[in-house]
């Protein structure tokens, strides 16, 4: 699982922006879902959901400030028990310490991109090198030193690509001189919306200049933007230089200070400025993708070689959706269709036929009794999602959902100021509303509305 990745930047989902031939693998192996969704779009809750197999307000994480009760039931202890071999590595995010593995190493909160703190049992040390390089070290290095005589569950939990999109040294660049079409909502002024569109603070136009377009704080005047926390800033925020080490800090300062550099000369602003931070936001944000594609090969590659393709279950998604300049915005947290969406490709060459596609609905609340259920583990009673197994045999259960359900709660203390809001989607309706300081109500055709 990885950290805010879009669909619309995997090649597999018909992305143009890059091409992604790792993740389009298990796809073409398996199965790809093109109507899978998160219950409530952003990162503690999304991971909550998946592990218990619960709505947000059951599990107990509405928002990023609370913490997982770590002594509920999970899929991953429900595996141990049954004798699987089950590890947690890599981004976990949820203010408490891991429940249900054998093995655990995680990311220190959000985590680092370069040589950044891990945490086990037995404390943290830092790692030196870049994060999606090290999260699949580990993952390499658990895989070779399990019980080869039990079944293992393991989850691959990447930070990438999560704000601020810092690219690994060797992808610096990448995309430099490419130039993205602009969205065709990219100039929304939000006019057949709610207020709770325009009062929010997701515009990319309110990007850091220093966190966000990587400048150097000396090289400009004052931040032009809020950044998503609501109020425009003098504060500098550059400290994501001082994990790297210096070999790392002068490769990228070479870089970004050339960049600053072409932004001073070009003395922009307005239109020209608000597009030149989209194209910047976008080669950073693919540049990153690149190392996770990368780094799933790997995986790919590893079970190739140690004989385990066929008998492994492999499934690749984010913890939601994420906007790419849709509507003007980045992030994600709206039952908008960018950030409701979450990938969700599978391969199982034991069961799943290759090249198959799904258009049912399905829900990050189905990951845990998926799991299950290939285990040949009956569902918790509690568990409130569906096994996904008769769908990737290719069989139409015919008590699918015809619906499902959206909660999101981070207002009014979180970041970019997006109101409460509940909702309900339907193959073509999707009714909203947004609550709390607010009383409106969003009706959308999804055929005849798309966007």
């Amino acid at each position: 699982m990885s950290d805010d990745h879009a669909e619309s930047a995997i090649s597999a989902y018909g992305s143009e922006l890059i091409h992604t031939p790792n993740i389009d693998r298990i796809a073409k192996e398996g199965i790809i879902f093109n109507n899978s969704f998160v219950t409530n779009s952003i990162c503690a809750p999304s991971r909550a959901v998946l592990l218990t197999g619960k709505y947000s307000h059951i599990n107990g994480v509405r928002d990023n400030d609370q913490v997982f009760d770590g002594s509920q039931e999970t899929f991953p202890k429900i595996l141990q028990s049954a004798g699987y071999e089950t590890a947690m590595i890599g981004k976990w995010h949820l203010k408490s310490e891991p429940t249900g593995f054998n093995y655990w190493k995680i990311l220190k909160g959000q985590g680092e991109y370069y040589n950044p703190l891990i945490v086990d049992s037995a404390g943290e040390r830092n790692v030196e090198g870049y994060v999606t390089d090290i999260i699949t070290n580990l993952a390499i290095e658990t895989l070779e030193n399990r019980d080869k005589d039990k079944p293992f569950a393991m989850l691959l939990h990447h930070k990438a690509p999560h704000r601020n999109w810092m690219p690994n040294l060797k992808y610096l660049g990448a995309f430099k001189g490419k130039k993205f079409p602009l969205p065709e909502t990219f100039y929304d002024d939000y006019s057949t919306r709610s207020l709770a569109a325009k009062e929010s603070d997701m515009r990319i136009d309110n990007m850091f200049l220093t966190w966000d377009m990587k400048l150097r704080p000396g090289d400009i005047e004052q931040e032009t933007g809020s950044g998503g926390s609501g109020q425009v800033s003098g504060m500098i925020r550059d400290s994501y230089r001082e994990w790297m080490n210096d070999e790392q800090r002068k490769i990228w300062e070479t870089y970004y200070d050339s960049i600053s550099a072409d932004f001073q000369n070009a003395d922009l602003s307005g239109k020209a400025l608000l597009e030149w931070k989209f194209q910047r936001y976008m080669e950073d944000y693919l540049g990153v993708i690149l190392s996770v594609d990368e780094n799933i090969g790997r995986i790919l590659e590893y079970l190739d070689q140690e004989g385990l393709t066929e008998n492994t279950i492999v499934i690749y998604t984010s913890d939601q959706g994420f906007y790419l300049g849709e509507h003007g915005w980045f992030d994600k947290r709206f039952m908008y269709e960018e950030s409701l969406s979450m990938p969700l490709l599978m391969r199982y060459p034991k069961e799943i036929k290759a090249g198959q596609v799904s258009d049912n609905i399905v829900l990050n609340l189905d990951f845990a009794p998926t799991f299950l259920d290939y285990a040949g583990i009956s569902a918790s009673n509690g568990m409130q999602g569906q096994s996904l197994r008769l769908i990737t045999e290719g069989v139409q259960p015919l008590d699918w959902r015809k619906s499902m359900y959206y909660h999101y709660y981070e207002y009014p203390h979180g970041w970019h100021f997006v109101k409460r809001h509940y909702g309900i989607r339907t193959d073509r309706y999707k009714l909203i509303h947004f609550y709390n300081d607010i009383d409106s109500w969003e009706l959308y055709d999804l055929e005849n509305d798309p966007n």
